[in-house]
């Protein structure tokens, strides 16, 4: 009996042989059709290919595609565990022709892989194809030679497939497996279709014509096959079982499931198991593939497939969680042909592991208020809607898990009730955004973000992306489109622009059309909804538009290094200065970065460097950035920083980087930085490159800012402090090394010649040190007045000081004039400031002298002046002043 992974590696083998080229499974989050939440067929990463709009060096592949439909139009969640062949997560095998083979080889391929390959009875086995094409009926008698019995035609849409209203389309033919009249059913396009016994084993899709508006149709120049068959259902059949859960890697999981719950696979649970297997494989591959559960778009579809299989881990008595201990037989039947499992083990099981902790304790309380309710309902009845919205919006228990533990009981939610309280709610939200202060045109985007939710991120791990314009705005009023020229703000359903929040600044780059193209100057967030503020550069962007969104690689670069630095320097100034280190602010912009933290004074020059030194010596560790996602609690028990101006929800991102000791192991005790960040980052702390400080200075009370610069901007700023200590050096005529010591000398032996100059000034200012001989008596009192030139308001005190040494006891006045400045100083001796003030002295001058004010001590004193033109009348007034005081 061939495996699972048998059949794969058949299927990508025959079609290998056969010219094509084996292409890996594209991610879960498609990049390339922004119309799809998941990757829900193997033609999807083949779309551009189809279309003509892209070539690659191949026009035949086959592939062997991983899929979820749990979400949008294409939801297959709340029927899986209870039917044969529903799943979240499945596998899609495809052989694809790009223009080069049609229908002549197409249909040969799938009936010798079928019947020779794989050895299915041909005469179990018939078709359908599309009522009118009579081509692929003539290649089947031809092939296969089944009998026109065998040869249903459908004239229904089921067998004609479209990519959309207009575009590439064309007929199907589709392949079924008849299990036997012991099987209720009949054949495909009869009244009992829909029974069992007739099953689709694969489907062809004929690409070969274009529709228009109008509805008419042209044959395409590059006509092409588009092939689907679910590992799944070809696995069931080849290994004889009429069940997809009863193959040999659902059973594995199952049993894996049974081990962990200490519940029998077959009994009573049999139900909860099958649940559990199958959303086991959706959630680890949505998580390998970058998807982490939040409260919006793809990451809500993730949680509530997560939470839906451990609601069935908890009805199966496991009163532990139980998820993250089934992620080793995932990998273990599935790691070789997804190797991205493998790589992704520890993430998956850590979220898995901490999301089910949490889940629990919402799980205990709402089943406990949800049988309260129950129990005072009539028998059979449903649960009103205004119940369901207390759970939900109160209790945090959500609407799908109330559906799905009443569909056990027989009942279900009175839908128009739920959604009347829902929408009461957000009227609510509404007028309190309304009332929050937020620029006037604020609605707008609270509109937008309750028309179309907000906007997905997908810059953590992609710079390129496609997306659906939902909104155009143009001076505060939305518009269906824009011309050349034009300023406006631009929404999409997903984009890799990063929106500023958290001190990093927003993205900017490029947003492509089929008829326009507009430059993205800066990306903002409001209300969830992420605005990319353009200006459109060619023909013109329009709502509803399909859109190639591509970050600036380089600008982004850059601050991703300065942000992922931050966090390094954050650490650093903790360990150097001390942990009342906190951050107060920051900016991470695509030239520089700039922290602001808690300190009372300014960082000394030998902690500069050691802080400098400590953060280079962790680029150099080039140890993996990681990322986590848990609750803000669990974060911060695990010591994680809490980033200043970050508002954190129900969960956050843990950033961690580098290792002490230099050991290389992921504990959390050896984590250097672990910080709450919902930012970018480098892959490893060595994409950083290089770390250079620019210096410290004071922000505000009790706040330090450090400015530092990374990667080449550091290099460029170290080789522009190289070179001009080089040229420093040239021009002191001394070695690099010896320029500190050349210039401490030369700042002493200026000091010295400068206290020679002073002291010169004022041997001159009292004319050669015969003041005392100057001065005369008023009153009994010796006074000297005079003006000089030349000298400066800082040298007067000493000048003062020193008139007053020769005189013994007396006043002194003098009037100085330097630099466009007048100056007044005036002194008196110990034994007289109790008859006469320094300060009424100055006082009384500088009113002489048409200014105002002074001040100082009873034995010297100083003030300015407009000028000395009245000097002589200045010193007269204080004359007069020390006779009277006399």
């Amino acid at each position: 009996m061939p495996s699972l992974n048998d059949i794969r590696s058949t299927f990508l083998g025959y079609f290998e042989k056969n010219g094509h080229r084996v292409v890996d499974s594209s991610p879960l989050v498609p990049r390339n059709d922004p119309t799809l939440m998941f990757t829900n067929s193997g033609m999807v990463q083949f779309k551009n290919l189809f279309t003509g709009i892209e070539t690659r060096d191949y026009n035949r592949a086959t592939t062997a595609q991983k899929c979820v439909r749990a979400g949008g139009k294409h939801n297959d969640l709340d029927n899986v565990g209870y039917t044969a062949r529903h799943h979240t997560f499945f596998e899609m095998l495809g052989n694809f022709s790009f223009g080069d083979y049609f229908k002549d080889q197409a249909i040969p391929y799938a009936w010798e892989l079928l019947t020779r390959d794989f050895g299915i009875p041909r005469d179990r086995l018939l078709v359908t194809i599309y009522h009118t094409d009579d081509e692929a009926a003539a290649i089947w008698k031809k092939v296969a030679g089944l009998p026109d019995e065998r040869i249903i035609r459908i004239p229904t849409s089921d067998n004609f497939w479209q990519m959309g209203p207009t575009g590439p389309c064309g007929p199907c033919t589709e392949i079924f497996y008849d299990h036997g009249d012991h099987i209720w059913g009949g054949p495909p396009g009869s009244p009992d279709e829909d029974g069992d016994r007739f099953i689709e084993i694969w489907n062809l899709v004929f690409m070969q014509n274009e529709q228009f508006e109008d509805g008419s149709m042209r044959a395409l120049d590059m006509q092409s096959i588009d092939t689907g068959m679910g590992l799944e259902r070809i696995g069931a059949l080849l290994q004889g079982k009429h069940d997809n859960y009863d193959t040999d890697l659902m059973r594995a999981l199952i049993e894996a499931s049974a081990h962990a719950t200490s519940a029998d696979p077959d009994g009573p649970g049999k139900v909860h198991h099958r649940v559990i297997a199958d959303h086991l494989r959706s959630t680890s591959f949505l998580i390998a593939d970058g998807v982490m559960p939040s409260n919006e778009g793809r990451g809500y579809v993730l949680r509530r497939i997560m939470r839906r299989a451990m609601r069935h881990a908890h009805m199966l008595g496991a009163s532990d969680p139980v998820m993250h201990r089934l992620v080793p037989a995932l990998v273990h039947e599935m790691g070789a042909a997804y190797p991205e499992l493998g790589r992704a083990q520890a993430l998956i099981t850590e979220t898995l592991r901490s999301e089910e902790t949490r889940f629990r304790q919402t799980l205990d309380r709402g089943l406990r208020l949800l049988d309260d309710e129950v129990s005072r309902l009539p028998e059979g009845a449903d649960l009103p809607g205004a119940a369901a919205f207390k759970l939900y919006d109160t209790y945090g228990f959500p609407l799908d898990l109330t559906q799905d533990a009443l569909r056990e009981q027989g009942r279900a939610v009175e839908i128009a009730g739920f959604d009347a309280a829902m929408a009461e709610q957000k009227a609510k939200a509404r007028a309190a955004w309304s009332g929050s202060g937020e620029a006037a045109d604020a609605a707008i985007w609270f509109n937008l973000a309750e028309q179309h939710g907000a906007t997905e991120f997908l810059g953590y791990d992609t710079e390129e992306a496609e997306g659906q314009i939902l909104a155009l705005v143009i001076d505060g009023n939305p518009q269906d489109s824009a011309g050349e020229g034009t300023r406006v703000g631009i929404v999409v359903n997903q984009s890799p622009f990063y929106a500023e929040s958290g001190g990093q600044v927003g993205d900017t780059g490029l947003i492509l059309t089929e008829t326009g193209a507009a430059r993205v100057t800066d990306t903002r967030k409001i209300a969830g909804v992420f605005v990319h503020q353009a200006e459109v550069t060619r023909g013109q962007v329009q709502r509803g538009q399909g859109a190639q969104l591509s970050v600036d690689h380089a600008r982004r670069g850059t601050i991703r290094a300065n942000h992922s630095a931050t966090h390094l320097l954050h650490e650093a100034l903790r360990g150097v200065l001390g942990d009342h280190v906190a951050q107060r602010g920051s900016l991470n912009a695509p030239d520089r970065l700039r922290f602001d933290f808690s300190h009372n004074h300014a960082v000394s020059t030998a902690d500069m460097a050691r802080i400098e030194a400590e953060v280079n010596e962790f680029i150099r560790q080039n140890s993996p950035v990681e990322t986590r996602i848990m609750t803000p609690e669990d974060a911060r028990a695990l010591g994680a920083q809490a980033l200043f101006g970050e508002k954190y929800g129900d969960e956050v991102r843990v950033v961690s980087m580098g290792r002490r000791g230099n050991s290389g192991k992921g504990t959390d005790g050896q984590t250097y930085s672990i910080e709450l960040c919902g930012g970018t980052h480098v892959a490893r702390t060595g994409d950083i490159g290089a770390f250079a400080l620019l210096g410290d200075s004071a922000s505000s009370a009790g706040v330090r800012r450090i400015e530092a610069l990374t990667g080449q901007a550091a290099l460029d700023h170290l080789r522009s402090s190289d070179a001009q200590l080089s040229e420093i050096a040239g021009v002191l005529k001394a070695q690099a090394g010896d320029v500190v010591n050349r210039v401490r000398a030369l700042a002493d032996e200026r000091k010295q010649l400068a206290n020679e100059v002073a002291q010169l000034k004022r041997q001159l200012a009292m004319g050669g040190g015969a003041g005392g001989s100057e001065a005369r008596d008023v009153g009994g009192i010796r006074f000297l007045g005079r003006r000089v030139e030349g000298v400066g308001g800082k040298e007067l005190g000493a000048l003062v000081d020193e008139m007053k040494s020769q005189l013994g006891s007396g006043a002194v006045l003098v009037l100085a004039e330097a630099d466009g400045k007048a100056t007044v100083a005036a002194g008196v001796t110990a034994d007289l400031t109790a008859r006469i003030s320094a300060v009424a002295l100055v006082q009384a001058a500088t009113a002489a002298l048409g200014g105002k004010g002074g001040g100082g001590r009873p034995d010297r004193a100083q003030g300015g002046a407009p000028s000395l033109a009245d000097a002589d009348r200045a010193i007269a007034e204080v004359e007069k002043l020390i006779g009277e005081s006399a």
